[in-house]
């Protein structure tokens, strides 16, 4: 096994969990509590899931993938419209596009120059998507926290 294929088989598995914990985290939720704030300061997890996907969708989508998604920022904090079901769709079509997109790359492409609004500290397309893994888990841990709260009176 190569050096690239270890990192494509890693980040692909690390978005997978990514994508489990988040939907088990929804899973018990009703469309009320997906997007209630708890807390007076912070975000609502359906909120942090459109923000994964826009997330997803622009930094990997956009940029290395070339869907040409046009994200919408500030809505992924303001928007709560969403069914459950649409939200998830949603989510789990970035995650699929991102595996894809890792599944592609060559040695020479997880090098190759990567730039992005809002995104001054990727150099290369492997930085990139390592960053926006962790990105992801950081906004996983915050749902676990919501989630617990949302359900600790059931």
């Amino acid at each position: 096994m190569t050096c690239s294929d270890v990192v494509r088989v890693s980040l692909a598995d690390y978005f997978r969990m990514v994508q489990t914990e988040t939907q088990n985290l929804v899973a018990p939720l009703s469309p009320d509590q997906l997007w209630r704030k708890p807390y007076s300061y912070g975000n609502s997890i359906g909120n942090l899931i459109l923000h994964l996907t826009g997330n997803l969708n622009y930094y990997i989508g956009a940029q290395i993938a070339g869907t040409g998604y046009i994200r919408h920022r500030d809505e992924e904090f303001t928007d709560g419209g969403k069914s459950k079901a649409d939200l998830m769709r949603d989510f789990d079509l970035a995650t699929e596009m991102v595996l894809s997109t890792i599944a592609r790359q060559t040695d020479a492409d997880w090098v190759s120059p990567y730039s992005a609004v809002n995104e001054p500290e990727s150099e290369d397309r492997f930085t990139a998507v390592f960053r926006c893994a962790g990105h992801a888990y950081h906004h996983v841990g915050q749902m676990i926290y919501l989630q617990r709260e949302l359900l600790k009176n059931q």
